[in-house]
């Protein structure tokens, strides 16, 4: 698939999500077969106020390329400085108007830009018009049922000169819940000229292919469903071109790609900071398992890399 004048090896795509997919992640799901990983999201205002730790999520590596950057905010300014300071970084940078978290829309941004379409012209006219990349952008379909949006949204966004458009098939006030509305998506793909990537509720190999075929969207982005299991790019990967489904992950396998994320995680960050940030990554692939939450309450009170080794050894074994 194109998105502009980059290239990706398939259309299925690793989705943004905040502490989650920092590099030692992305670089799991690109080995495991996603096409196109994108950063955790970046506050375009702490760009442009030089903070060091937003920077530091903006690390890369050549085996994960390309590389999508996720910028967030409602300032012009920043947006301009944003683009141009990402201009020499990244492959595509993704604007997140979609966003439904407080924190985020209380100051105008993500999904309350869906209030303020004129807004969202003037933002990626001028993200457009600065960048020497490709510029996409993520979305929602509204602000609420009331709200629905999301065609005029798409509309302004491909005269702006955007090269692709993620959907996310909820409302900001449906957050998570409910149903994603994939029949607006196929609306919208049948409305612009643009690469529409649909996301929400692919939660397996067979929810990537119906929303395919039943939305005609070029790709699809996976977000929720790849925690824990960055293995579902290769199925889905498999099931779409063979229409075969890939065996169950086996428990070695399982334990084996934990402790490798666990491995690259520490050489990233450290010792202290990635044996505390894997507590969540670890819930994900331990789900559904039995004594799963007995070794999450184990694991939750370990400080060091080798002491989670061990605890999941002695899981598995157990198991």
């Amino acid at each position: 698939m194109k998105i502009g004048n980059v290239e990706t090896k398939n259309n299925i795509f690793l989705a943004p999500m905040a502490g989650i997919t920092d590099l030692p992640f992305r670089l799991l799901c690109k080995e495991y077969g996603a096409g196109l990983v994108c950063t955790e999201m970046v506050s375009s205002k702490a760009l442009l106020y030089g903070d060091e730790k937003t920077k530091k999520l903006l690390e890369s590596n050549k085996k994960e390329k390309p590389l999508a950057v996720q910028i967030f905010g409602s300032d012009i300014e920043a947006i301009e400085y944003a683009v141009k300071y990402l201009n020499d970084k990244a492959d595509i940078i993704d604007i997140n108007m979609g966003c439904p978290a407080p924190k985020v829309t209380k100051n105008g941004d993500g999904s309350k830009l869906l209030l303020n379409l004129e807004l969202v012209k003037q933002i990626l006219e001028t993200a457009v018009r600065v960048s020497r990349v490709p510029i996409t952008v993520k979305t929602r379909l509204g602000w609420d049922s009331e709200h629905i949006v999301i065609k005029d949204f798409a509309k302004i966004a491909e005269n702006a000169g955007i090269s692709a458009i993620t959907i996310h098939g909820r409302t900001r006030s449906q957050f998570y819940s409910g149903e994603a509305n994939w029949n607006i998506i196929k609306e919208v793909k049948d409305l612009v000229n643009i690469p529409v990537i649909g996301n929400g509720d692919i939660k397996n190999a067979q929810d990537a292919k119906k929303m395919i075929e039943e939305t005609n969207v070029e790709a699809i982005m996976i977000g929720r469903a790849s925690m824990g299991n960055p293995w579902i790019f290769r199925k889905v990967k498999q099931y779409l071109e063979e229409g075969t489904l890939s065996n169950q992950i086996s428990i070695e396998e399982r334990l084996d790609t934990i402790i490798k994320h666990l491995e690259m995680e520490v050489e990233y960050k450290g010792e202290t900071v990635a044996v505390k940030e894997m507590r969540k990554h670890i819930a994900g692939y331990t789900k559904n398992f039995k004594n799963a939450s007995v070794l999450r309450d184990r694991i939750n009170h370990l400080e060091t890399k080798d002491e989670v080794i061990n605890c999941l050894k002695e899981w598995v074994d157990a198991i």
